[in-house]
């Protein structure tokens, strides 16, 4: 099932590349993710990861000045306990934002400023404590008895909401604020279990830098 999404998400974008006006963005940069939610009914917060996202964007112009630009990301999320920054939770996504972008004149460059959903499909994943670590395994339902079982599981499905702010100079180098809003549960359902109980959602933001070729 990965390989057949993967493929699919490889479809769309190499649709959008032969449709480009504007050239290919490539962009690179640090995350700093969270997982908020509730265990066992008790909210949960961790401390912010750090991590890193690449990737490829393709701006296509449908209007003076706007833009739809589809990409794919690799990208690393996760959190940070916030009593033991021993015990680390690491998620690895690749993501496909379709982000709709306004670029007016500023300067001699371009104010950036965006907005759009994006759906990450989890390609690996751990749980770290201290010298020891756990692969995560990706699950969409889970019984009680692997949940009573210590093993880490989460959804490989997410999906969310974008926004982003920056500036393209003229020579077509960009730097760029992302602020990402997870709006699915990354914890798996549990059988019997209320899904009110075990929630857990992806958020963060991240600093990229970039180049328009």
């Amino acid at each position: 099932m990965k390989k057949i999404l993967l493929s699919v998400l490889s479809l769309v974008i190499f649709g959008a590349l032969s449709q480009a006006q504007t050239g290919i963005q490539v962009r690179a940069g640090v995350n700093f993710q969270n997982l908020n939610g509730k265990i066992m009914g008790d909210k949960t917060e961790g401390k912010l990861k750090t991590g890193f996202h690449a990737g490829v964007e393709v701006p296509i112009s449908i209007a003076p000045e706007f833009y739809i630009q589809p990409g794919v990301l690799y990208s690393m999320k996760g959190a940070v306990d916030k009593d033991n920054s021993d015990f680390q939770t690491s998620l690895s996504y690749v993501e496909v934002p379709v982000n709709f972008v306004y670029k007016p004149m500023l300067g001699t460059g371009h104010l950036i400023l965006g907005v759009g959903p994006y759906v990450g499909i989890g390609v690996s994943g751990k749980i770290k404590d201290g010298d020891d670590d756990v692969s995560v395994k990706f699950e969409n339902e889970i019984s009680a008895t692997q949940l009573a079982s210590g093993d880490p599981y989460f959804r490989r499905t997410d999906f969310g909401g974008n926004l982003l702010a920056g500036y393209q100079f003229a020579n077509n180098l960009l730097f760029q604020l992302n602020a990402q809003l997870g709006m699915t549960n990354v914890f798996p359902k549990v059988e019997g279990i209320s899904s009110d109980d075990y929630k857990l959602k992806n958020t963060g933001f991240g600093l990229s830098v970039g180049y328009i070729f």
